[in-house]
């Protein structure tokens, strides 16, 4: 990910404003562990339970019904069928247009109250008064949860319990079949058809990809750009390039990754560290595109600009079928016509 999911104030600074690389950046993850819901899943009847990838065991007299969730986690929920009981939602969910952000997938973002639309904006007030029974959201590093304020994190997880996901240094697909268990718990049905259709999408798309790594042999980097900072990212710990390079594709590993691990911060002066064939562009809205860095002349020269081979990374992936299968499918495209320019 990106310098967002640093540890230190001072970086998560930096990605608010908009300086971040991929979400592979972020912090570190926890493993995982066992889910486990209630027989009468969101009937709302009968105790709940889940063990979430803290090892925490949250129980509850019933299933939830008014959940608050990181917008991302609702909706990678909300692909699988959550979506009445998600009442509120945190993060990036709308875009100065008052259109949705793409971490919001297919929520909609008029109907759900929104705590806190950036990073340290969580609003606890707003929160209290949805009488939430559970807050749910992603885990970048051990018992962090993703976009909940430290200065607040005490007073909001007094609220209501609370489930975390671990998004880092785990593969893609291993995140995805957490979230899956987690909304069967909630009450989603696993077999519903348009489920079982999204499930069969992404794998066809998983095996376009490495067949398309195996016969089209470029080079990628997964990278962002700040104003002052080139990242380059490390597909050893991000989710999504962790499952890409499973699957064949010829990511670069950087080689003097900072603290924490997640990615490389250059110079501009030395953007051109690692010859990519291939950029994959992290496309997150607080995030400079090639517009912004077209004034660059470091960025200009690079070989795959030169050559217009940039494809945007969602480094913040939606943690369902519905939502990673088009990226996939993406990068597959991207790889399929790009050229060697190294």
């Amino acid at each position: 990910m990106s310098n967002f999911r640093s540890l230190t104030p001072s970086r998560r600074g930096v990605l608010a404003a908009g300086g971040a690389v991929g979400i592979g950046a972020l912090l570190a993850a926890c493993g995982g562990g066992k889910g486990s819901g209630s027989a009468n899943g969101g009937t709302g009847g009968g105790a709940w339970s889940f063990t979430d990838d803290r090892k925490k065991k949250v129980s509850l007299d019933r299933t939830p019904q008014r959940i608050v969730a990181f917008t991302g986690t609702a909706a990678a929920l909300h692909d699988f069928g959550i979506d009445d009981q998600i009442v509120g939602v945190f993060g990036p969910t709308k875009l100065k247009n008052g259109k949705a952000d793409p971490q919001a997938g297919g929520i909609d973002v008029d109907r759900v109250a929104i705590i806190g639309n950036e990073y340290n904006q969580f609003n606890v007030e707003k929160y209290a008064s949805l009488r939430p029974d559970l807050l749910i959201t992603n885990m970048y590093e051990p018992d962090a949860l993703w976009f909940v304020p430290d200065d607040r994190k005490d007073k909001i997880t007094q609220l209501a319990k609370s489930v975390a996901i671990t998004s880092s240094r785990v593969s893609l697909v291993k995140i995805i079949e957490r979230y899956a268990e987690l909304a069967a718990s909630l009450g989603a049905d696993l077999k519903a058809q348009q489920v079982t259709a999204d499930k069969a999408r992404f794998e066809k798309a998983s095996a376009a990809l490495r067949k398309a790594a195996k016969s089209h042999p470029v080079k990628v980097l997964a990278c962002s750009g700040s104003a002052n900072l080139f990242y380059a990212s490390n597909p050893g710990i991000n989710a999504d390039l962790m499952y890409y390079k499973s699957l064949g594709v010829d990511l670069i590993v950087p080689d003097h990754l900072d603290k924490g691990g997640y990615f490389e911060s250059l110079s501009w002066e030395n953007a051109d560290k690692y010859q990519a064939d291939l950029l994959l562009l992290d496309s997150r809205t607080a995030t400079l595109q090639p517009k912004d860095l077209a004034a660059k002349p470091s960025w200009a020269q690079l070989p795959a600009v030169k050559a217009g081979q940039i494809t945007p990374w969602s480094s913040e992936p939606r943690f369902s079928y519905a939502g990673s299968a088009p990226l996939i499918e993406a990068l597959t495209k991207a790889i399929e016509s790009a050229k060697k320019v190294n």
